[in-house]
Parts: structure tokens; C-alpha cells; sequence
């Protein structure tokens, strides 16, 4: 553009835009204003002025989880806000420094509906391990709030399910029964491999916590991972998500099935060749007799 009166004038329109946005914000009187986009040095100048913040370039998720913490509406147009999308439930907005980086907190919500959890490591391999275990624990939580059914920890609940199985298979008809004794042999690898990791003495207190489940009783007993001893899991707080039993038993089952079939040795499609078998009764003469001979 060449005209300099009219370049001039696209500026002034531009600037009485900003203005424009400027003043509908500054109606509703908020203390903090966060968009996804950039914000001009004169719209920054306008907000400073009325004694507002603003945070820029807010990615989009982080902006959600901000108005859903502060109780606001996110507006894509400014000549659109009402009373009701100011979020007035964030108690403080302030600017920390940790390390070398800035952060901003909005703190002290009333009811807050998202968070953001601050994870500081030496390393950032420990880092790294620390957001792995936050990671495992949050996803124990959304378990237990989805399904709140718990069982004894510890191997006591598959050193109950293996003598069910084991005791099960006395009962069954022989084909099947071997099946049921070696699903219940297989549950009892978990205490077992328990009792390893903390070095007590495997075959002793195995069989007494196989003693201990016999006939169904003292379902709760288990093993002591610190001390490598039978111990109540009621009365040391240790549980397990029925959730994540179910899937643990379904995963060793479709991972042993799975490994049957590729290995072909367990295949319900194989028949054998009737020409090959009938071969070596053609080759041989009357009675039995050597046809060469």
C-alpha cells in the first residue's frame, strides 16, 4: 500500500479494535485474562493500565483445565462476555520462580475441578521415575473409583484361588482335570516368587501358607514382603484392585494361548494324512509278507 494517509488510517482503525476489545474486558473488571493467542503490546498496555494481567499463548488444554479450576466460560469473542464467564473462584494469581523458570499459580480455588501437580527430581532420570510412579498411583485411584471391590495382597488371593482350583480338580472328569491342578499350580508361582525377592526360605513358608489355605480357611493370609513371613493382609493394609486380578489372570491366560498355538503344539485343526497311514499296510503282501523277499 502506497498511500501513506490511508495506511495511517488502517492503523488508527486498527488500534481503536484493540481499544474496543480492550474496554469489553475491562467492563466486567477481572483480575487475570488467559488466551491461547498473542497479545499486542497496545492491548497489553490498555490491561496493564486497568490493573489486569495476562497470560499469552496458553496452550489449549492448560486453558481449559484453567477455567475449569476458576469456575469461567472460555469466550471466543470479546463483545460476547456476560457477568456469568467470569471465573471467580481462584483465590490467588501469582508469578514463582523455581530453578530457572517462571511459573504462574492460581491458587486457594474453591472448587477446583482440575490441578496441576509440580514434580521436582535431582535428575531428570529420577524425574522421569518419580512421573512414572505418580502415573501408576493416579491410575490405582481411577481403578478403585471405577470398581471399589479389593482382595488380599500379598499372594493370599492366589494361594486361595489356587487350592479352590486344585481341590476343584479332584471332582472333574480326567480330561479337564489336569487342567484345573495345573492353572492352580501356575497361581502359586506369585507367593512363591514373593518369597524369593526378599530372600526367606521359600520352601518352608510356602508350604505353610499352603497349610495355612488348606480347606478354604484363612483366606487373608499371605506373605510379609519385608520380612518374609506369613502375615494377616487385613491387618497389615495391604489390598489389591479386583480389577486388575481379573486382568492379570485374563492377560497370563491369552499370553499362554497365544504361545501354544504359534509354537503348534497344541493345534485342534491337524489330521493326519489317511494316504500316508494306509502307505505301509499296500506295501506289504498276503499275510504280512515281504513282497521283496
Amino acid at each position: 500500500m502506497s498511500d501513506e494517509k490511508a495506511w495511517e488510517a488502517l492503523l488508527e482503525e486498527e488500534e481503536n479494535a484493540i481499544k474496543e476489545m480492550c474496554s469489553n474486558i475491562i467492563e466486567f473488571k477481572p483480575d487475570l485474562v488467559v488466551t491461547e493467542k498473542g497479545v499486542s503490546d497496545l492491548a497489553q498496555h490498555y490491561l496493564t493500565k486497568a490493573g489486569i494481567s495476562v497470560l499469552r499463548r496458553v496452550r489449549k488444554t492448560d486453558n481449559n483445565r484453567i477455567a475449569r479450576a476458576c469456575g469461567a466460560t472460555i469466550v471466543h469473542r470479546t463483545a460476547e462476555i456476560q457477568e456469568k464467564d467470569i471465573g471467580t473462584q481462584c483465590g490467588l494469581f501469582t508469578v514463582e520462580k523455581i530453578g530457572d523458570e517462571y511459573y504462574s499459580w492460581l491458587v486457594d480455588c474453591e472448587k477446583p475441578k482440575a490441578c496441576t501437580i509440580v514434580l521436582r527430581g535431582a535428575s531428570k532420570d529420577v524425574l522421569n521415575e518419580i512421573e512414572r510412579n505418580l502415573g501408576d498411583a493416579m491410575n490405582i485411584v481411577r481403578t478403585i473409583m471405577m470398581d471399589p471391590r479389593l482382595v488380599p495382597g500379598g499372594g493370599a488371593i492366589e494361594m486361595t484361588l489356587a487350592n479352590k482350583l486344585i481341590e476343584a480338580s479332584k471332582t472333574q472328569e480326567p480330561m479337564i482335570a489336569g487342567a484345573y491342578k495345573a492353572a492352580g499350580e501356575s497361581l502359586e508361582i506369585i507367593p512363591r516368587t514373593l518369597l524369593e525377592n526378599c530372600g526367606a526360605d521359600i520352601i518352608r513358608v510356602h508350604t505353610q501358607l499352603r497349610a495355612k489355605h488348606a480347606g478354604g480357611a484363612n483366606v487373608m493370609w499371605g506373605i510379609d514382603g519385608e520380612k518374609g513371613t506369613l502375615a494377616d493382609m487385613s491387618a497389615l493394609g495391604i489390598w489389591e484392585p479386583v480389577a486388575v486380578k481379573q486382568q492379570t489372570i485374563k492377560t497370563a491366560i491369552e499370553s499362554a494361548s497365544m504361545l501354544l498355538r504359534i509354537d503348534d503344539i497344541v493345534s485342534g485343526t491337524h489330521k493326519p494324512d489317511k494316504k500316508k497311514a494306509a502307505a505301509p499296510a499296500q506295501a506289504q503282501g498276503p499275510e504280512g509278507d515281504d513282497p521283496l523277499g
